[in-house]
């Protein structure tokens, strides 16, 4: 048996971390997809507000021109 080790080629060092990278944007791609779901599920379930947010025209003093 040889106790030497070989030495990794660039090419090999190369391919790998292209494996790599691309497993790592499918992931994220796929937690992003799952997270924006989610988001829409739960707006989805939240009934609409009818009240009139603070800023509108419309609430407090009427305008005068």
């Amino acid at each position: 048996m040889s106790t030497t080790k070989r030495q990794q080629t660039m090419a090999k060092r190369n391919r790998e971390r292209a494996v790599e990278e691309k497993r790592t944007l499918k992931r994220l791609k796929k937690q992003a997809a799952k997270a924006e779901k989610a988001a829409g599920e739960q707006m989805a379930e939240q009934p609409l507000a009818l009240e009139p947010v603070a800023g509108d025209p419309g609430e407090g003093e009427p305008d005068v021109e």
